[in-house]
C-alpha cells in the first residue's frame, strides 16, 4: 500500500512539474540573422501608405523578419560609432525595446542582434488593455531607462523619453508599410503589472506598446 502511495505521489509531482510555468532563466537567447537591408519599396511610398491597423491575421513573424524590423525600430546603422536607426536626445540611447511573443518577453539587443530572454509563457496580453492587439503575432513594449539620462528632472527625462519612443515608433510604421505588414501603438498598458512580469526597476518606465503582425484578410 505504502509503494502505491509514493507511486501516485511521485506522478502528481512530475504532472504539476510539467504544467508549472518555466522560468524567464530557462528561455534561450535568440541570436537573430543578420538584418537585411535592400529596400522593397520606395520611401516616399511607404509613408503614402503608412497607417494604423488595429485588425490582424494568423501567423507568426520570420526570425530574419523580425531582425530587419528591430534594426530599422531601434538598430546600429552606423557600426563605428554604434549610434542608431532613430535619434535620442544627447544620444542616451535610454530606449529599451522589448520583444513580447508567444513564447515569452525578450529584450533586443542591437550591437549581438540577438534577444535576451526576460519572462516565459504568452505574455502578450498584458502589453494592452484592449482586445484587438492579442491577435498580432508580435507586441513590442518601448521601456525607458532613466539611469541613463543623467540628473535631470523626471518630468524633463520622461518628455525627452516620449519623444524618442515615436522616433522608435515611426521606424516601425514605416518598415511595417514597406512590408505590408500591420501595426498600431498604444499606451493604454496596464504598467504596473506588466512591469512587474517584466522584471523592471523603478527607474525602467515603460512608455508604449506597438503591436506587429500580419493584416487580416477581407
Amino acid at each position: 500500500m505504502k509503494g502505491k502511495i509514493r507511486t501516485v505521489g511521485l506522478s502528481l509531482i512530475l504532472a504539476v512539474s510539467l504544467l508549472a510555468p518555466v522560468s524567464g532563466q530557462e528561455l534561450k537567447q535568440i541570436q537573430l540573422p543578420d538584418p537585411k537591408l535592400d529596400q522593397s519599396k520606395p520611401l516616399m511610398q511607404a509613408i503614402k501608405d503608412r497607417k494604423t491597423t488595429r485588425e490582424f491575421g494568423p501567423g507568426g513573424l520570420s526570425q530574419q523578419t523580425l531582425s530587419n524590423l528591430l534594426w530599422a525600430a531601434w538598430g546600429i546603422n552606423r557600426p563605428d560609432s554604434g549610434r542608431r536607426s532613430a535619434p535620442s536626445a544627447h544620444n542616451r540611447q535610454e530606449m529599451d525595446v522589448y520583444v513580447a511573443t508567444s513564447d515569452g518577453i525578450y529584450q533586443y539587443d542591437p550591437k549581438a542582434n540577438s534577444l535576451i530572454p526576460v519572462a516565459s509563457g504568452d505574455l502578450r496580453s498584458l502589453t494592452g488593455m484592449q482586445s484587438y492587439f492579442r491577435d498580432a503575432a508580435i507586441n513590442l513594449v518601448y521601456v525607458a531607462d532613466l539611469a541613463k539620462m543623467g540628473n535631470a528632472e523626471e518630468s524633463g527625462k520622461m518628455l525627452l523619453a516620449a519623444m524618442d519612443t515615436g522616433f522608435i515608433a515611426q521606424n516601425v510604421y514605416l518598415y511595417c508599410s514597406s512590408e505590408g505588414l500591420a501595426t498600431v501603438y498604444r499606451v493604454s498598458i496596464d504598467k504596473p503589472k506588466l512591469g512587474e512580469a517584466m522584471k523592471l526597476r523603478p527607474d525602467q518606465r515603460i512608455l508604449g506598446a506597438q503591436s506587429v503582425g500580419h493584416p487580416r484578410e477581407k
